[in-house]
């Protein structure tokens, strides 16, 4: 029986380092009006959850408005070229350490895929940085959809031609990929807490800080 090993992208194996150019970006602003610069972060951070949780729109655009929503909400001056400055980040940031290893592991049993809430042409360059080849790649854009809704995880099972009781899915995203994941059926899910986040006993899943010992749990 076919199974296949799927994964978030930006966060789990891309180290989606977006805080640190988005304040190098702002900084001057940031001074300038006396803003907590860790509470305006973390006001884009929400800002883009609740953007994927409105009707679909491109990746670029939901960055692109997400950045100027949370620089208006605390006194930040917004210009069109900010967004463009932060959209170019995307495609630069490359793996986690242990990602490229632990994915050449996986591959000697399992199929391994990407489902992630980005663009095809934004996603390409990060695989190409991760080196690894991957049997199936299902974008946002693809689907018309963002995780957390179910809508994506359908259509990429649908596109695989694979049950969700084959499926293994690792990921760090709670809200994205943990809390919906288990309304899928799946065979197995993996949380992938970097952070070192509270979990929640409401909700069934394998937890590990990296992607170091996910082959050994999985059996390669």
């Amino acid at each position: 029986m076919r199974e296949i090993v799927t994964f978030d992208a930006y966060g789990t194996l891309v180290d989606f380092r977006l805080s640190g150019p988005t304040q190098e970006l702002l900084q001057d602003r940031i001074d300038e009006v006396g803003v907590d610069a860790k509470a305006f972060l973390e006001t884009f951070r929400i800002m883009r959850f609740q953007a994927v949780l409105e009707a679909y729109r491109p990746y670029d655009e939901v960055l692109r408005s997400s950045l100027q929503k949370a620089m208006r909400m605390h006194g930040l001056r917004y210009q069109d070229s900010d967004g463009d400055v932060i959209v170019a980040q995307i495609p630069t940031f490359g793996p986690f350490p242990e990602v490229p290893e632990a994915l050449r592991r996986l591959k000697s049993r399992y199929e391994i895929a990407i489902i992630s809430n980005t663009q095809d042409h934004l996603i390409k360059q990060n695989i190409e940085l991760i080196g690894v080849e991957f049997d199936h790649v299902i974008t946002a854009e693809q689907a018309g959809a963002y995780k957390p809704d179910r809508q994506t995880f359908e259509y990429a099972y649908k596109t695989m031609d694979i049950a969700p009781a084959q499926v293994i899915h690792a990921a760090q995203g709670w809200e994205y990929d943990i809390i919906p994941g288990n309304d899928l059926g799946l065979n197995r899910l993996v949380w992938i807490n970097r952070s070192g986040l509270p979990g929640s006993a409401a909700y069934q899943y394998e937890e590990l800080r990296d992607m170091t010992t996910l082959p050994e749990l999985l059996g390669c």
